[in-house]
Formats: structure tokens, C-alpha cells, sequence
């Protein structure tokens, strides 16, 4: 007859003790390290020019020129700049819950939009976030331009959604292994929609101390396209054959008014009729009649 071997009390105790401890000693570590506490990275520039830099994408353009010039145009080249060249979070630093109090210097509490319109503030401190604010203040679009979703944002810091990213390391749709200055290693986020949802997000955004509600164009493509059979990707309709402009451009009304007009085909009918209630009194009338349909992935407008 078999019998279930039980483990003594004391050795249950002892053995419970030791894994408290183990959880401890990890706790004590975690909250000890400001940075993995915060999710934030361990490293943390204290200056605008060096966040510029340890993001700059420039020596991209020495062997994919025609990708380069085609980001250049594209609003991710200016996620500060809004319409006919404006720096479109002035408004907010001046005045609302995220304006810049008198006698006091910006934080990174005051640039929730950040979160996509500029993701490399995590590897800065607060006296970066000062500076920009100082810039936008004074309107400098000369440096506010500096600041933009580069080649390393997507190809590196957005390319990994389980974990960080590996340094020094360009991720594409394959490995590249003799790739110049860094190897490039495959992910299967490129191609994937959800590389955009990260920015082009579900909102709204509820971590921070001020809530705010920006995109939630990532959300309408999975409740609404994907259920209604949509197929496509985010990159199939915004990147076909590989084109980094990733229309549309808001600056560009003619291009953008083409790209609405095929996204949004609109029928119209109409029925020319006179009304006449009494004898002398003849009333033109028209009816009208419209039927808009979205070929879109996602509502317009959005973010």
C-alpha cells in the first residue's frame, strides 16, 4: 500500500522562510533602482543635446537615402509642428493643468503628449524637459525640429513590446547579421499593426497624473475594421512598398483631400421638383439624398 510522504513541519516552515527572504531581497533591489521601479531606462541624459543625439538617425541616409528623404516629408519628421508649421503643444505649457506655473521650471509631468509625440523623453531627466519648454516658449522651431520620431524609435525602442530593446541592435523584417556599424535582427512587430497601435493608441491615457484623451485610432481598427473583416495592416494601407512618408499630410491639402475622397466615396442624389401652394406661388425645391461609405480601416477623423 502506497503512502503520500508529508514533509515535516519544521522543513515546511524553514522552506517557506527562505522563499520570503528570496522575495524580499527582490523587492529591496527593484525599489532601489529608481529606474526599474518607474518602468523607466537606467540610463538618463541631463541635456537636450545629448537626448538629439543618442537618437539621431542621420547616418541612415548614407545607404537608404530614398527611405530618409521620404521620412524628411513625413509628419514624423515633425511630431512637434502641427498645421502650417505651428509647434502645437504652446497652448498647453501656456495655459490649462499642464501649463508651465510662473517662477517655476517645466517637468516631464507637463508633456503627457510625449508618450508618442516624443518617446525618447524617458531616457532624459527633468532638466531636459525644462529646456524644451524653454524652446517652445520662445517658439524656436529651430530646435523644436530637432526633436522627432527618428529611424531608432521605430527600428529599435518600439520594435520590442515584451522587454526593452537590445542596444546597439536595428530591428527589421529580417537578420542581418553583416549589417554596417549595427546588426539588424528580425521582428515580427514591422509588419504588424500594432508596432503603430503603440502611438496611434487606444487611449485614453490614464497613467498619468492629468489624464488625456488623444488617439484612439489603433482601438477603432480593432473594434470595428478587424470585426467587420478587415484584413489589411496599418503598413498595407499607410506604407505600401515599404514608402516611409506614411501619408497622409495634413500640410498638403490637395494630396490629403485625394486621400479622403478615395477613403470616404460619397453618392449624391438629387430631385429637382416645384411646389406650387397656390395659384402665383411657385416654390423650387430639391431633394437631396447622400450615402458616404468608409473604405478606411479606422473612424476619421483621428489620431
Amino acid at each position: 500500500m502506497n503512502k503520500k510522504y508529508r514533509l515535516p513541519t519544521i522543513v515546511k516552515s524553514h522552506r517557506v522562510t527562505v522563499i520570503l527572504i528570496l522575495l524580499g531581497m527582490t523587492l529591496v533591489l527593484f525599489l532601489d533602482n529608481p529606474a526599474l521601479a518607474k518602468g523607466e531606462p537606467e540610463v538618463q541624459v541631463n541635456s537636450l543635446a545629448e537626448l538629439v543625439k543618442m537618437f539621431d538617425s542621420s547616418s541612415c541616409k548614407e545607404c537608404h537615402k530614398k527611405i530618409y528623404e521620404q521620412w524628411e516629408k513625413s509628419h514624423h519628421a515633425r511630431p512637434l509642428m502641427g498645421l502650417n508649421d505651428q509647434i502645437f503643444i504652446k497652448g498647453y505649457l501656456v495655459r490649462g493643468p499642464l501649463a508651465v506655473k510662473p517662477g517655476e521650471k517645466a517637468t516631464k509631468y507637463n508633456f503627457p503628449c510625449f508618450k508618442c509625440h516624443f518617446p525618447q523623453i524617458k531616457y532624459a531627466t527633468d532638466l531636459v524637459a525644462a529646456e524644451i519648454a524653454d524652446a517652445v516658449l520662445k517658439d524656436d522651431k529651430e530646435t523644436i525640429r530637432k526633436l522627432n520620431i527618428s529611424c531608432l524609435v521605430c527600428h529599435n525602442e518600439k520594435a520590442v513590446v515584451h522587454g526593452r530593446p537590445e542596444k546597439n541592435v536595428i530591428y527589421g523584417n529580417k537578420d542581418i547579421i553583416d549589417h554596417p556599424k549595427t546588426p539588424v535582427k528580425k521582428s515580427p512587430l514591422l509588419k504588424n499593426s500594432l508596432l503603430c497601435g503603440q502611438c496611434h493608441g487606444l487611449g485614453p491615457n490614464l497613467e498619468f497624473e492629468t489624464p488625456v484623451q488623444c488617439a484612439t485610432l489603433y482601438g477603432s481598427y480593432l473594434h470595428a475594421y478587424i470585426p467587420s473583416g478587415g484584413t489589411e495592416t496599418c503598413q498595407q494601407c499607410h506604407m505600401k512598398d515599404g514608402d516611409h512618408y506614411m501619408p497622409p499630410n495634413f500640410n498638403n491639402r490637395v494630396e490629403f483631400s485625394e486621400r479622403m475622397r478615395d477613403a470616404l466615396p460619397m453618392q449624391v442624389r438629387t430631385l429637382a421638383y416645384s411646389f406650387q401652394p397656390k395659384e402665383g406661388d411657385v416654390r423650387p425645391m430639391v431633394v437631396v439624398n447622400t450615402k458616404i461609405t468608409s473604405k478606411a480601416g479606422h473612424r476619421i477623423p483621428d489620431g
